[in-house]
């Protein structure tokens, strides 16, 4: 073996074990990640999950607005106090029913409308929110 071979093999080997000890870097000593109230950013920045409960109620949601930061993942359940009610983030591809919850990555900025999935009555055009992810 050549000496630049032999560089090269002890630099691969040094990159490796950099590399590994940064994958197992917390000793099991890391605390779980906070979770954020409902409708406010994760604790942290991005790459937090966050737990939303949609409460859905004639004719309006709770929270109306939601934000959030790119990276994150937002754990939405959505609870009907009163009326038969859906909530959809069609751009998202999600549509939860009541008591149903749902994991999302947020992987792109932007504005994201929910709304009601199941005809409600007269205000049921009303039943709208944002999700705004930063």
């Amino acid at each position: 073996m050549n000496r630049k071979s032999g560089s090269f093999f002890a630099l691969a080997a040094l990159a490796s074990v950099l590399l590994l000890g940064a994958c197992g870097g917390n000793n099991g000593n890391a605390s779980p990640s906070p979770t954020a109230p409902a409708g406010s950013p994760a604790a942290g920045g991005a790459g937090n999950v966050q737990e939303v409960t949609i409460t859905a109620v004639n004719w309006k949601f709770e929270p109306a607005e939601i934000r959030a930061k790119v990276g994150d993942t937002l754990k939405v359940t959505l609870v009907n106090e009163q009326g038969a009610h859906g909530v959809e983030f069609a751009d998202l591809g999600v549509n939860l029913k009541n008591n149903e919850s749902q994991e999302i990555k947020l992987d792109k900025a932007g504005t994201y409308e929910y709304f009601c999935s199941i005809q409600c009555g007269q205000g049921h055009d009303n039943m709208t929110g944002m999700l705004v992810v930063e």
